[in-house]
């Protein structure tokens, strides 16, 4: 299984309707171990929950982790469980830093787009890029006034930015016009489905490279893809074992049920987690992690969500 470290919870603090920032410190205090701007980190909470969580205090922090979490309506426990239940002084574990949502320091210029708790890996990334001398633009999105997080810390940070409330602005922020204004940007989105939709239709004309989002949730299946969900056979190389995947089970579920040893979190294709190397067969990417050309390479996929369009795929687990 991954490696995890035991944290202690040191502060929880309100930050707006709904969301709040926990504070994770080492229990012995010492250094943690280090993560870049976008990355994310799973708290292993009780019952068995696991749920990642983006960072959003400076790379440049070794004696802490910051996360924010809004609390979901739609919560299967993680975020109630976290505002409602959890207190300071709790002992816990978690993963290791990972990041499927790679800052590209280079760029000659960022844009960063957020909604709502979105604005956890865009204030990781703006924080970064202060620190080398640079001055991103961000576009924070929220639905009502109340909801608005974290606006003094990012104001102290000095950058261009615009704080849009829906409510008052009668409607979402302007993509197409967002994406003209910056020509020659890079682009990072986080936040809800729908503004992400808005954001993919409005780079759509921008190369693979310059165009960044991370997902709250998965992706829906387009019809398209549902070639893919028919039953297949995967092939353990290094235990040796075959297992037959029917159309109504991932191959994570499946794999985990037979005693295959692997890292899952979300289950929902949007964590990396579960990333494994492909040796032979074609997988049907569903997720929401790899880049395009990386879905192509066919080198690595998300157990947890894609499925097969061959008849057998063999994984190194």
């Amino acid at each position: 299984m991954a490696e995890t470290l035991r944290v202690r919870a040191c502060v929880l603090k309100w930050e707006a309707r709904d969301v709040v920032s926990l504070e994770l410190r080492a229990l012995d205090g010492g250094p943690l171990p280090r993560f870049t701007a976008g990355g994310h980190i799973d708290l292993h909470l009780s019952h068995g929950l696991v749920r990642s969580y983006s960072l959003s205090n400076s790379p440049d922090e070794t004696d802490r982790y910051v996360v924010g979490v809004a609390l979901d309506a739609n919560s299967r426990g993680g975020s109630r469980y976290i505002h409602e239940t959890l207190r300071i002084g709790a002992e816990f574990e978690v993963g290791m830093p990972r990041n499927a949502f790679a800052l590209n320091e280079a760029a000659g210029e960022h844009v960063l787009i957020a909604g709502g708790i979105g604005i956890t890996p865009m204030l990781c990334m703006m924080r970064r890029l202060v620190t080398l001398g640079r001055k991103p633009t961000l576009y924070y999105a929220v639905r009502e006034h109340a909801r608005l997080a974290f606006a003094q810390e990012i104001a102290a940070l000095d950058c261009p930015h615009v704080f849009h409330i829906d409510a008052e602005a009668g409607g979402p922020l302007d993509m197409a016009s967002i994406v003209a204004a910056h020509p020659s940007a890079d682009f990072y989105c986080c936040g809800p489905a729908p503004m992400l939709a808005a954001y993919e239709a409005a780079t759509a004309h921008l190369p693979d490279t310059k165009v960044h989002l991370e997902r709250f949730s998965a992706a829906p299946v387009k019809a398209e893809d549902e070639t893919g969900s028919a039953g297949f056979e995967v092939e353990c190389a290094r235990s040796g074992r075959t297992f037959e995947i029917p159309p109504d089970r991932s191959i994570a579920d499946v794999l985990e049920a037979g005693g295959i040893r692997m890292e899952l979190s979300c289950r929902e294709g949007v964590c990396g987690s579960c990333e494994t190397r492909v040796l032979s067969g074609e997988p049907d990417h569903r997720d929401s992690v790899l880049s395009k050309s990386e879905k192509a390479a066919n080198r690595t996929m998300m157990i947890c969500v894609s499925r097969c369009r061959s008849s057998k795929l063999v994984l190194d687990l």
